[in-house]
């Protein structure tokens, strides 16, 4: 099998970094696995390390510092024949460090090689979570202060099935390779080197050094017998072969004619309670019921009985590329901690923007058209403010129709709730 290493953009290094004879050993693996490049997909962040995407003529995926393993996985899931190899660095380990462990317990057939120069190499040799507290780096002292991270022993903590530990001057290091892209699962491949540009500036390092280093440390080398157990997705499509077809998506039909033309914003202002982003959803299916684009974004406190509770709601005949709303048409005032979260919003309302106000919320000053709601009167209980206020905006031909918001209510409800919201908005309030 030819080299898959790209003629166009070969691998640049400094003189005597460990990245390029890591690069060198890759290509070999592929070679002897005789793997051709549309089988592989190379995954990279920043660094030095990130570099190995450009090397090869494979597929490839650039990403940002620390999340290779994150894209690496959707790529694994969505395109499983796929060999899928991620290079990151010691740094962009210790950035992404929760993604490792997702991967380690997820044991998902990924090959992992981590291209360990205990340093950021391409900013400035600062120190990264395996630099030894006693290097001299970039970063000042701070390397005093922590520990320098056992990247197999995590690994192996945290379920990894394939974890091994070497030099990047290993003269099998091809074999190495293939030895891990070849297993069933998780692999992980700490691989030690020198960075000449950096490190070994203040430091001093060498291959035998490394090697004599390694001697010292338990050994790791292949399967994690504990920790080896069926890859993750061929177990994950053994569990979804006997559940069935998953449900077809809701397909709403567009039978009616919406009131007005164009796009149309609305804001709903209420509490937690209010249920506000129930309302906002049913706007939004009626919406579908005219065949309009429609989008919602909510605004609430972590906490469930108290605070505020917004929903921003943009029913439109074209495609919504913007969610933003600076000028709703209708604004629905229903409690005072909604309505304070957005006292800006009524400076921008303009004569043509209704406001729906009900009992008791005070709104500030603005040039929009005000209808106050006597609900309270009419009986209808606080947490239905908000649908009762779709009634009057179907009633008054705002956005939707009475059609459009029944048949929006037929959609999101069935049985005895379905019947109290239906007689709820027939009510004319």
């Amino acid at each position: 099998m030819d080299s898959l290493l790209n003629n166009s953009r070969p691998p640049v290094f400094c003189p005597g970094c460990s990245h390029e004879r890591i690069t060198h050993s890759l290509d070999k693996a592929f070679q002897n696995m005789g793997l051709a490049g549309h089988e592989i997909a190379m995954v990279s962040d920043i660094g030095c390390s990130g570099l190995f995407d450009t090397f090869f003529n494979t597929h490839a995926l650039h990403g940002l510092h620390g999340r290779a393993l994150t894209y690496a996985t959707g790529l694994k899931l969505g395109r499983p024949e796929l060999n899928v190899v991620v290079t990151m660095g010691d740094g962009g380990q210790g950035i992404g460090g929760a993604h490792l462990l997702a991967a380690c317990r997820r044991n998902l057939n990924l090959t992992l090689l981590v291209l360990n120069n205990f340093n950021f190499g391409m900013t400035g040799g600062q120190f990264s979570a395996t630099t030894p507290p006693d290097a001299q780096v970039g970063s000042g002292f701070l390397n005093l202060l922590e520990r320098p991270l056992d990247i197999c022993q995590t690994a192996r903590a945290a379920g990894a099935a394939y974890v091994t530990r070497c030099s990047g001057y290993r003269k099998d290091l091809d074999a190495e390779i293939q030895r891990a892209m070849e297993f069933d699962g998780f692999a992980v491949l700490d691989i030690w080197g020198v960075c000449p540009g950096r490190y070994t500036k203040r430091n001093r390092l060498t291959p035998k050094m490394i090697e004599a280093s390694l001697a010292e440390l338990p050994a790791m080398e292949g399967p994690v017998a504990e920790n080896v157990r069926k890859e993750y997705g061929r177990h994950y499509r053994e569990l979804i072969a006997d559940r069935g077809p998953a449900a077809e998506l809701l397909k709403i039909e567009a039978v009616y004619d919406a009131p007005q033309s164009g796009r149309r914003e609305v804001v709903l202002l209420g509490s937690a309670g209010q249920r506000i982003i129930t309302a906002g959803e049913i706007l939004c299916l009626a919406g579908l019921t005219a065949g309009l684009n429609t989008t919602q974004k909510n605004e609430y406190n972590i906490t469930v009985l108290r605070g505020l509770s917004i929903s921003e709601l943009i029913l439109s005949p074209e495609e919504i590329d913007y969610t933003g709303i600076q000028r709703p048409k209708v604004v629905i005032a229903l409690a005072r901690e909604g309505v304070d979260r957005r006292k800006n919003l009524f400076k921008q309302l303009d004569s043509d923007a209704l406001v729906l106000q009900a009992d008791g919320v005070e709104v500030p000053d603005c040039s929009a058209r005000i209808l106050p709601m006597d609900l309270k009167s009419r009986g209808v209980k606080k947490p239905d403010w908000a649908l009762a206020s779709l009634g009057i905006m179907a009633e008054l031909g705002e956005m939707i129709s009475p059609e459009m918001l029944a048949a929006a209510l037929k959609i999101r409800f069935k049985g005895k709730t379905l019947d109290t919201a239906l007689e709820l908005i027939q009510n004319r309030l």
